[in-house]
């Protein structure tokens, strides 16, 4: 898992602009085999257990262009300490090694979060219809499932990456907002 220069994490949504930990290198990467979906419902970040979200998770299959870090090696406890306590609060997550190809073509193994398909906060395939309808209105600890829908896409736009699903998804979002406050 060590390179000797450190370790690397992958990260598909809000580490991706967000990682909140220390790193000596960044770089856009593409993880094969998993594909980015809003498949998990959300019970704590995005949502409560009265009313869930749906959070971002890696579903099987196709491929997914994130952000690795390389963290030293020396700062590794820390930061795996810290991403267990934001990753994983209520272990929908399976964690796992994984190669990811970097920009400028290595490959390095990172540590991935992969949806767990037996966790009961697994959604599964959802139509853009029902994940717009979990969406709509939900709110959690971290805020309003909107506002994360929301800030993953500009965040893809500023790291060149274009996904049309996602920008369906938050035109239906909208839509069901507007009409709840009509």
């Amino acid at each position: 898992m060590a390179d000797g220069e450190g370790r690397w994490v992958f990260g598909y949504g809000s580490l991706m602009w967000r990682p909140g930990f220390s790193f000596v290198e960044r770089s856009s990467a593409i993880l094969h085999g998993r594909r980015r979906a809003f498949c998990i419902y959300s019970v704590h970040h995005r949502g409560t257990y009265e009313r869930p979200g749906l959070v971002l998770g890696l579903a099987p299959g196709g491929a997914v262009r994130g952000a690795a870090y390389r963290v030293a090696e020396a700062d590794w406890p820390e930061v795996y300490a810290y991403l267990m306590e934001r990753e994983q609060p209520t272990e929908t997550y399976v964690e796992a090694w994984r190669p990811v190809r970097l920009a400028d073509g290595r490959r390095v193994e990172s540590l991935v979060f992969l949806s767990d398909l037996s966790h009961p906060q697994w959604a599964g395939v959802l139509s853009l219809e029902r994940q717009a309808e979990l969406i709509t209105g939900a709110v959690g600890l971290s805020g309003p499932n909107e506002d994360y829908l929301r800030d993953l896409l500009g965040h893809l736009r500023d790291e060149g990456v274009r996904d049309r699903a996602m920008e369906d998804l938050l035109i239906q979002v909208e839509t069901r907002t507007r009409a709840a406050l009509a």
